[in-house]
């Protein structure tokens, strides 16, 4: 491929968090934009963007759609927890069938859901992955199944992130758990616990990251993994303090998250139910080592956390509109 010959990636997932932060990043970085849904271009859009109507059920749509792109931006999950046996491994199957036919590298946002107790508090690219949870071992079979493919030529690159949060989380801990899309932030309702650290990944700053490592895809090997460090709330109280920082409450702390309620509906609710198995990655300090990232690129895309945290509540509705929306991810310094 030239430089003058226009790299075309497909995004499954282009309306969600991951999915459209991707995009943007890519679409930034000079490639042209094609985005798949069920229904075509969603209403009142203004990317852009090439859509094409297809569903990650439908292996004939994904090859159909994927002729002629360069990379494929896997970032779909089935809605709310639901499902995920029955869907995602056929997902990530169709997925690899339309980057064999196309030749694309294959972008997929990882989780932390594929380790245990084992490889905690500090998880690194060739830690054990030993999942204690259905949703973690779907995770682990759903990345063998990139590897294996991997060895049959489909290119992979895999980058871990911590949770999500900005300003498209809809379904995320940030803005389900901590704060109320939609509403002021009155209070903070945390689902860890004081004194225990997570790991909290700005949406832009993984967009931006994946953008970066496509500008240097031929150094990349076959099977590719990173991982993102991002936000690190070494004592679970400091995004906290942040959004009370932005709101104007500096002195605002948080009540804990209603686990109980959700026990007792996960009698009944599969949605449920998988948020209560994943609790123990809340009670739990763990760390994403992004060394071998930083030495493969130069720095980590970092946007300043309270900056982060603005633009990220004026996406959910809980702010008025900002100037600092949309800008985009700096480094370490605060530079663009």
């Amino acid at each position: 491929m030239t430089d003058s010959t226009p790299r075309i990636a497909l995004v499954f997932g282009a309306t969600g968090g991951i999915g459209s932060e991707t995009a943007a990043a890519l679409e930034r970085h000079g490639w042209t934009i094609r985005a798949l849904s069920r229904s075509g271009q969603p209403a009142g859009d203004t990317t852009g963007w090439e859509w094409v109507t297809g569903d990650s059920m439908d292996q004939g749509s994904i090859v159909r759609a994927a002729q002629g792109v360069q990379a494929i931006v896997h970032a779909v999950n089935p809605p709310r927890y639901a499902n995920w046996s029955r869907l995602v491994l056929p997902m990530i199957d169709h997925t690899i069938a339309a980057a064999r036919a196309s030749g694309a590298c294959i972008l997929l946002p990882g989780t932390i859901y594929n380790y245990g107790p084992d490889a905690f508090p500090v998880l690194r690219e060739d830690s054990p992955q030993r999942a204690t949870t259905h949703k973690g071992t779907i995770r682990i079979a759903l990345e063998k199944k990139l590897e294996d493919a991997s060895q049959k030529g489909v290119r992979t690159l895999i980058v871990r992130f911590g949770d999500f949060f900005g300003p498209k989380t809809g379904g995320s801990w940030f803005s389900q758990g901590l704060v109320k899309p939609g509403q002021p932030v009155k209070r903070v309702s945390s689902p860890g616990k004081q004194g225990v650290g997570h790991a909290w990944t700005y949406l832009p700053d993984a967009g931006e990251t994946f953008a970066r490592l496509m500008d240097r895809e031929d150094d990349l090997e076959t099977f590719a993994r990173f991982h993102f460090r991002g936000h690190w709330d070494a004592d679970g109280t400091q995004m906290v303090a942040a959004i009370g920082r932005v709101v104007g409450n500096p002195a605002m702390r948080s009540v804990p998250f209603p686990w109980p309620v959700l026990q007792v509906g996960g009698l009944f609710n599969e949605s449920m139910r998988e948020l209560v198995a994943v609790r123990p990655l809340w009670r739990s300090p763990i760390e994403l080592d992004n060394a071998r990232l930083v030495a493969f690129l130069g720095e980590e895309p970092h946007t300043p956390l309270d900056q982060a945290v603005r633009t990220s509540l004026v996406g959910l509705g809980c702010l008025p509109s900002a100037s600092t929306t949309g800008m985009a991810p700096r480094t370490a310094d605060g530079t663009p």
